[in-house]
């Protein structure tokens, strides 16, 4: 992805720019889903939180289903983990005036439940705080001084909220897949390649909108005709020239945003809007696909707040430790600290 989108920090001296092995192992990528709630241990829903290895979330909840002897539709998860790593998380099966089956019994070494209980209501996707990550970097080559740098840059200011590069699929598949539906007008029956697809179209085009705030150095800076984010939230509202939207967007108790394409008039005015209308001309095709597939036009933050950052260097080796908001990917982390390559 880094070919395609600017990066706000990467030193463009080669031959200082931190690179090194990611995802050696399971362990070297380990994510820990935050939940927005806890279970009240009664209710028709049976939670189980999960630490899994190696799995795929929508296969894991497709393997509950068939224990549990119910449909896959029953079994619910509040968003996809990655299937390279350790990763916890919670997943719901409804079990109305049923018992639980022994779950951990019938499940692969790579499955374990961490804990079982029950809830009133199902669990719906998103509804997460979001995820702790905790990485491992190895055969780190580069300038260790930079690195530092660059860590407290991250600490700091966060980093632009860049879709990672996982929603676009091998070689750009769901980018040149979401074009060719499109342009043909056929129809595609599965319901999860079409959210694949506008998902990737929509993110491609806010990636490029991104991006030319990050050229511009306004990605994380208040501007005249901006629609702004409240931190934590997806609330949105315009510059109304109030003189405390600079200092708060300093702060990081607001964030500007970027448009996520689809039907309707740009909240955005003047140069911003511009900014945005140009980008989505020069995409048109994936522009207008969104449009006439009825998505209506929505805001994302442009700045990604990174929080309880942690970093240590050793000889070959970097630690790294931080929280983000759900929706968010730690790839687009990674890339501003260097070039890291997954084994």
């Amino acid at each position: 992805m880094n070919r395609f989108f600017k990066a706000f920090s990467v030193d463009s001296d080669e031959d200082k720019q931190l690179q090194g092995i990611i995802r050696s192992k399971a362990s070297d990528f380990k994510v820990d889903e935050i939940s927005v709630f806890e279970p009240s241990g009664t209710g028709e829903h049976v939670f189980l939180q999960i630490e899994k290895i190696g799995e795929n979330t929508d296969w894991v909840a497709g393997l509950l289903a068939k224990i549990a002897g119910t449909q896959k539709r029953d079994v619910s998860f509040a968003g996809m983990k990655d299937r390279h790593a350790i990763t916890t998380q919670w997943f719901s099966v409804y079990l109305p005036g049923k018992e639980a089956p022994d779950f951990q019994s019938q499940l692969p070494e790579s499955i374990k439940i961490i804990q079982q209980t029950r809830h009133n209501k199902k669990l719906r996707k998103g509804a997460l705080k979001g995820n702790r990550f905790s990485l491992i970097i190895r055969k780190l080559e580069g300038d260790i001084e930079l690195g530092n740098i660059l860590c407290e840059k991250v600490k700091v200011h966060g980093v632009p909220n860049y879709y990672g590069e996982q929603r676009f699929g091998r070689d750009l598949y769901n980018i040149a897949s979401a074009k060719n539906w499109f342009s043909s007008g056929f129809k595609i029956k599965s319901r999860q390649k079409r959210s694949i697809f506008l998902s990737a179209a929509r993110s491609w085009i806010f990636n490029h909108i991104l991006s030319q705030r990050v050229e511009q150095q306004t990605w994380n800076q208040a501007q005249a005709g901006d629609v702004f984010m409240l931190n934590g939230t997806k609330s949105c509202f315009a510059n109304d020239g109030d003189p405390n939207l600079v200092e708060r967007t300093q702060q990081q108790d607001i964030h500007p945003t970027g448009a996520l394409w689809g039907k309707g008039q740009l909240l955005t005015i003047g140069e911003i809007a511009l900014l945005e209308q140009q980008v989505a001309d020069e995409l048109n095709d994936l522009a207008n696909g969104l449009i006439k597939q009825g998505l209506k036009q929505e805001r994302r933050s442009l700045r990604l707040p990174v929080s309880e950052f942690e970093y240590e260097f050793t000889e070959e080796e970097m630690k790294l430790s931080f929280v983000l908001p759900a929706g968010s990917f730690a790839t687009v982390v990674l890339r501003e600290l260097g070039v890291f390559t997954a084994q």
